[in-house]
Parts: structure tokens; C-alpha cells; sequence
């Protein structure tokens, strides 16, 4: 009697516990989709298309990322596209502050945060709006682990930045600012939670992964370079003269 009695009590609390997960789960995907939708904005074939009046898919590399369109359309419009795809991740990590239950536990807090920044990657990489044809995704890489974490984030730009002062490859900077990134995170900031660990190496590898011709190129000295300081690689063949 007594085991009826509790069993009939306890059914508003189990209804309750399944249709508040159920509407958690709900929640997480429509923001992963959000995410997703937001990483999907082509911000280098609408900017190409909309200026210039041809798909920058067409030209270089054959991708819509920041580096073919710093390679096609040089710094100015090189470093918006850049910016842009950064924004776009960084969003969509704050996506989470629409689930305030997502702060009452650290580890799913960063959980969450890594499966949109994924899911806007995942945008970028395979666009909807575009044909699915996108970049490789490393700006909202970078725009990700910004919005989740600035310091490492800061520590990888400066890499990206100095690589990129000191040789003017785009593709090169991408790959050691990508191959720091974990080391930044094991090693310096020594990152407690494991899946943020795991997440840091597979980056590195993927990075390394889609970058494969960028490095057959860079190792038979065929990458282009962008056109920032000229003038100073036009000094140094002179005095090498």
C-alpha cells in the first residue's frame, strides 16, 4: 500500500524531471542549429559577389576563407572577412546565456560552448547559404576559443601575427597559431577539464589536416604570400643583391 502510495506520488516528479530534460534538449538544439546558421553566413563569397561581382570561389584556392580572399583581395578586404568569421563564432558561443541552467555546472558550461563554436566551424566549412563550398574554418576557429577563452585565444593570435609579420603566409600563420594552441592550453594555462584537452589536439590535427597543400606549397617555397610589407622583402633581395 505504502509502495503504491509512493509510486503514485512520485509520478508528477518524474513527469516533471522528463519534460524539463526534454525542454533542455530542445533548447541546446535550436541554439546548435542557430550556431550552425550563423557559421553558414559566407561572409568572403557575399563580400567578393556584392564589391567585386565574381565568386571568390573561383579564384585561388578555391575556398571562401580569409586567406584566399587576403591572396585575391588583398589586406583591406582580407582582415573584414577575417574579423567577420571571428564574430560569428564568438556569438555563437554566447549563445549559452540563453541556458541559464548551463552555469550551475563548469563542465557543461564548456561542453556547450564547444558544441556551438563546432557547430559554427561546421557553418563556415559546409555553408548552407553558399552551396555548402565554404573556408577551413580557422578564423572562427580562433573566434571560438576567443569567446570561450581570450587569454589562449590572445596567446594564438600573437603567434598568427608574429609568423605573419615574419614571413607574410597567411596559411603558415594559421598552422602554427592552430599547433600553439594546444600547447597553450596543456602546457601554460594547463586547462583542467579533459574534453577542452582533447578539443585542443584534434584542432591542432585537423588544422594540419585541411592544410595539407598550403604545406607542399610553403615546402617548395610556391605559397603565395599577401601583400603586406612589400617593401621591406623588396629591401632585403636588394641588399642580398
Amino acid at each position: 500500500m505504502w509502495l503504491l502510495l509512493f509510486n503514485m506520488n512520485s509520478c508528477p516528479f518524474l513527469l516533471f524531471s522528463f519534460t524539463t530534460s526534454t525542454n533542455h534538449s530542445m533548447n541546446e538544439l535550436l541554439l546548435i542549429v542557430i550556431a550552425y546558421l550563423l557559421g553558414s553566413i559566407p561572409t568572403a563569397v557575399w563580400v567578393s559577389k556584392y564589391f567585386f561581382d565574381f565568386d571568390i570561389r573561383d579564384y585561388g584556392s578555391g575556398n571562401s576563407g580569409a586567406t584566399n580572399t587576403y591572396r585575391i583581395l588583398g589586406v583591406k578586404w582580407g582582415t573584414l572577412v577575417m574579423i567577420v568569421d571571428m564574430i560569428k563564432a564568438i556569438v555563437a558561443v554566447k549563445l549559452v546565456f540563453f541556458l541559464p541552467y548551463a552555469f550551475e555546472s563548469d563542465l557543461y558550461l564548456v561542453n556547450m560552448q564547444i558544441g556551438l563554436g563546432l557547430a559554427t566551424v561546421i557553418g563556415h566549412i559546409f555553408p548552407i547559404w553558399a552551396n555548402f563550398r565554404g573556408g577551413k574554418g580557422v578564423a572562427s576557429l580562433f573566434g571560438m576559443v576567443l569567446g570561450i577563452q581570450p587569454n589562449v585565444a590572445l596567446c594564438c593570435v600573437g603567434v598568427f601575427i608574429l609568423v605573419l609579420f615574419l614571413t607574410r603566409w597567411v596559411s603558415l600563420s594559421s598552422i602554427l597559431a592552430s599547433v600553439a594552441f594546444p600547447i597553450f592550453i596543456l602546457v601554460i594555462f594547463n586547462e583542467p577539464e579533459h574534453l577542452y584537452r582533447i578539443f585542443a589536439i584534434t584542432v591542432a590535427m585537423l588544422v594540419l589536416l585541411v592544410h595539407q597543400k598550403n604545406i607542399g606549397r610553403i615546402l617548395k617555397g610556391n605559397e603565395s604570400k599577401v601583400p603586406i610589407l612589400k617593401h621591406r622583402d623588396r629591401k632585403r633581395r636588394h641588399n642580398l643583391k
